[in-house]
């Protein structure tokens, strides 16, 4: 049923839970798995912050995206899934955009994506980009609960 299995991966708790979930099905399905990690560089230039060093802060959320796209790749082949790795960049604070807009270029059968399950103003406060993914995707979603 699934033969291309899109991962959004940030190295949070609820991410690894969907990244084992999405290997899992990818293995089921013999499928392909890519692994989407968004550096959302919004946060490090948004207006009004201060950032003593803007280069660095952006290199270092570049190497933190590779260094977890490699482990997160590494264990999806060491589970015997073929899976491939896509570090994208997000300037307007909306990871969930880029990851529906590779879901439709690649393209994708199925996203998966962790979701922390907050609801009321938690959620309000530090937003949701599976909530993002889920409202306009028009790619199947398997939305996976942190614990």
């Amino acid at each position: 049923m699934y033969e291309r299995i899109l991962a959004g991966f940030d190295g949070s708790a609820p991410a690894l839970r969907a990244l084992e979930e999405a290997i899992g099905v990818a293995k089921v399905h013999g499928a392909k798995l890519r692994i989407v990690y968004v550096v959302d560089e919004g946060l490090v230039v948004a207006p009004g912050v201060p950032n003593a060093n803007l280069a660095e802060s952006e290199s270092g959320l570049w190497q933190r995206g590779r260094a977890l796209l490699d482990e997160a790749g590494a264990r999806a082949r060491n589970a015997g899934v073929e899976a491939d790795t896509v570090l994208l960049e997000e300037m307007a604070h909306k990871p969930g955009a880029r990851l529906i807009e590779q879901a439709l270029e690649w393209p994708a059968d199925l996203i998966v994506c962790g979701t922390h399950g907050r609801r009321g103003i938690r959620r309000l406060l530090l937003g949701s980009d599976s909530e993002y993914v889920l409202r306009h995707t028009p790619v199947p979603l398997l939305l996976v609960r942190a614990g």
